[in-house]
């Protein structure tokens, strides 16, 4: 089962021999997160990223004020990570914490690097994969200078269809950047204008 989701994800972006299936699904470590524990926390070095098979995880920064803010929802068949800590081989900024219990698959990167070697594909797969997370996060960015709230969580509706019904209000509306209250106005007035 396990398998077969990552294969269809794979299968999406590049094609592959059955032996090279093989031996990428072979790389994985599954791993239970029970909700409200965390998979990554500041200061930790960040080795691995994790690609959700079951449960609903978030990313997010403590700033200076102790104030939260959310990076990043992941459900089933996202990449979750502290990338900048994956990538840079700096310590974590964030903290990568499960909303529900959760399965996930981790890749280690060294594992990761000798994949690139052997199977170039994965390369392509993975470039592809962190081009979609850099458009987005662009998006995003652009959206909350140009976008009114209204138009914000209509994006997020848009962007994060299955996760609405699974993460608590305030969570969203931290991610959109907005008061709680703010956004159960939207939500009525989006129901009156339906």
């Amino acid at each position: 089962m396990a398998s077969e989701k990552l294969r269809q994800h794979v299968n999406k972006v590049i094609d592959l021999t059955e032996s090279e299936m093989t031996e990428f699904l072979s790389l994985f470590t599954e791993e239970k997160v029970s909700k409200k524990h965390f998979l990554i926390q500041p200061g930790d070095v960040v080795n691995s990223e994790f690609y959700v098979l079951k449960g609903c995880l978030k990313a997010y920064y403590l700033d200076s004020h102790g104030e939260k803010h959310i990076i990043q929802f992941a459900i089933e068949d996202w990449w979750i990570s502290d990338f900048e800590a994956f990538f840079n081989n700096e310590p974590a900024k964030l903290y990568v914490e499960a909303i529900e219990d959760s399965v996930v698959l981790k890749l280690d990167k060294a594992i990761l690097e000798t994949l690139y070697i052997r199977i170039p594909k994965f390369e392509r797969f993975f470039r592809i994969k962190t081009a979609g997370a850099f458009v987005s996060l662009r998006k995003r960015v652009l959206s909350t200078l140009e976008k009114s709230a209204t138009e914000r969580y209509i994006d997020f509706c848009k962007s994060y269809p299955r996760i609405e019904s699974r993460v608590a209000n305030y969570h969203i509306a931290n991610y959109l950047g907005i008061k709680p209250e703010s956004l159960s106005r939207i939500r009525k007035q989006l129901e009156i204008a339906s």
